[in-house]
């Protein structure tokens, strides 16, 4: 399935909950596709269809029930730095810490690098992401959107392989989220990092992805995976093809599931 580009390989990985052997019902079932080098890589699904369970087994949180998980062509076994995280929750910085603390500790834990040199990157990063005038600031003082700035810089100050990001920006005003849209497509083109981004935005995802990974209800499997990679503008007539055709297969999905569900009910 993979070549000599590929980053991260999934094969015929089934997921679920649960402890040692005995992990539940099956969330996430034969999941099997791969992520080039430098590539951003869309999922999107309906909603507890398992998108957030991928993920997190990719970034080493979880377990596969039956498959194998490569990264870089080595088995996943634990989280580690060459996969940084983004969430959806702004309270994911320290808050006892300041902006720029916040990512030297980061450095100076994951990386062992001196407090100097950890200085020096964190500054880096933080005017990479447009925020440098906060560093000297507290969580508690700075807006959603500036949360997830900092937090965007923390994750790239450790310079991983691939950054992973749940709905980073779903919890964002309209305005904010689409400013970080932009800067994220930015942030990319000028370090080349390796993007896994789960969202619930057909629109979002279709501007931000080079491919789109369509996943089905619960306990989920891969429907399509559609190329994105040469739509670059909101008002194309490509965007709005691939958009209604993401929109279509996220219907059927939902549609299916809930005749399952009406069937079970019954039963």
């Amino acid at each position: 399935m993979g070549d000599g580009n590929t980053v991260v390989e999934v094969s015929h990985v089934h997921l679920g909950y649960g402890n040692g052997r005995d992990q539940g019902a099956t969330i996430v079932n034969d999941a099997n596709f791969s992520i080039r080098q430098g590539e951003k890589f869309v999922i999107i699904g309906p909603s507890g269809c398992g998108k957030t369970t991928l993920l997190k087994a990719i970034g080493g949180f979880l377990k596969p029930q039956q498959g194998e998980i490569l990264v870089k062509n080595k088995p996943v076994k634990a989280p580690g730095p060459d996969r940084a995280f983004v969430f959806q929750d702004f309270e994911q910085l320290f808050a006892w810490r300041t902006v720029l603390n916040n990512i030297v500790y980061a450095l100076q834990v994951t990386r062992r690098i001196s407090k100097p040199a950890a200085i020096e990157k964190a500054r880096f990063y933080l005017d990479l992401v447009d925020v440098a005038a906060a560093a000297d600031k507290y969580p508690h003082m700075l807006s959603g959107g500036m949360k997830q700035r900092a937090a965007l810089a923390r994750a790239l100050a450790l310079e991983p392989d691939i950054l992973m990001m749940d709905e980073p920006f779903g919890a964002l005003d309209a305005i904010t989220r689409s400013q970080l849209q932009a800067e994220l497509n930015d942030i990319w083109k000028r370090t080349g990092v390796t993007i896994i981004l789960v969202t619930h935005s057909i629109q979002e995802a279709v501007f931000l992805g080079h491919r789109v990974l369509v996943m089905s209800s619960s306990p989920a499997q891969i429907r399509e995976i559609v190329d994105t990679s040469h739509v670059d503008d909101f008002g194309s007539d490509t965007f709005a093809d691939i958009s209604s055709h993401l929109r279509s297969l996220l219907i059927r999905q939902k549609a299916t599931a809930d005749r399952v569900s009406q069937l079970s009910a019954v039963e």
